[in-house]
């Protein structure tokens, strides 16, 4: 069942697997708490929900990482704003002056091809085999009637579905309001992010890890969050929160 816009995972007999919430260039807090949990980038593996550029300083760097051998991460919908940007000037504007896209001014023209032609080939769906079950990476949301496996078969052509997976807040908002959700059949558990919340969301099997970690001066986000899949679950978070105070 593989197809370009899912990629499937075997087990890591090495060592441990995680998820980043959304990083929004916040690089540097990414490997600071990847040295506080002793990574080890020769058996460990990090599987992003997206969003790994826009409102942070080091948004440039995503090219290094996509090209680290550890490293995986799904299409967030700022990597597609950045795709659609090329297709017209009003993307372009409104990508740089409302969504936290004008770090790509900064790049050279060499640089820009390579990063559009690393995010262009982001697929939208993992699945990755653990000692838990069957785990499952999207960006934003899964359609609350539909299956793992059905989601999966059709993502290639199914233009709505593609949006909803990378857009959609409702079951985010529907958790918040029900302290409940949809399970998704066929799979374990899926890790989503896209909607910065204070602390991670965990109800049924579904895991929204985006704490906010471009919100440096936001007290109640400012956190980047990495969930461990493999051996077993648990949450490590990292503080990105500015010292209000210190700033002159």
């Amino acid at each position: 069942m593989q197809n370009f816009l899912f990629k499937y995972f075997p087990t890591n007999h090495l060592g441990r697997d995680f998820v980043v919430g959304d990083i929004h260039g916040m690089f540097d807090s990414l490997e600071e708490l990847l040295e506080k949990i002793s990574f080890n980038p020769k058996r460990d593996r990090v599987f992003s929900v997206g969003d790994l550029i826009d409102r942070g300083a080091q948004s440039y760097r995503v090219v290094e990482f996509l090209d680290k051998p550890w490293f995986f991460s799904v299409m967030g919908n700022h990597e597609s704003m950045l795709l659609d940007a090329k297709i017209s000037d009003y993307n372009l504007h409104n990508w740089i002056k409302y969504n936290g896209g004008g770090w790509w001014k900064k790049l050279s023209k060499q640089a820009q091809d390579e990063t559009y032609q690393k995010i262009s080939k982001l697929p939208y769906l993992f699945e990755i085999e653990t000692a838990i079950g069957k785990v499952g990476v999207a960006h934003a949301d899964l359609p609350a009637a539909r299956s793992w496996v059905d989601i999966v078969k059709s993502i290639s052509t199914d233009y709505d579905l593609k949006h909803y997976i990378l857009w959609s807040r409702q079951r985010h908002r529907n958790m918040r309001i029900t302290n409940k959700t949809v399970p998704i059949k066929g799979v374990k558990l899926v890790v989503m992010g896209h909607t910065p919340y204070k602390e991670p969301l965990y109800r049924g099997n579904v895991f929204y890890i985006d704490t906010g970690a471009a919100y440096q001066q936001d007290e109640s986000l400012a956190s980047l969050t990495l969930l461990q899949i493999h051996p077993r679950l648990k949450t490590h978070q990292y503080s990105t929160c500015k010292d209000l105070q210190s700033v002159p």
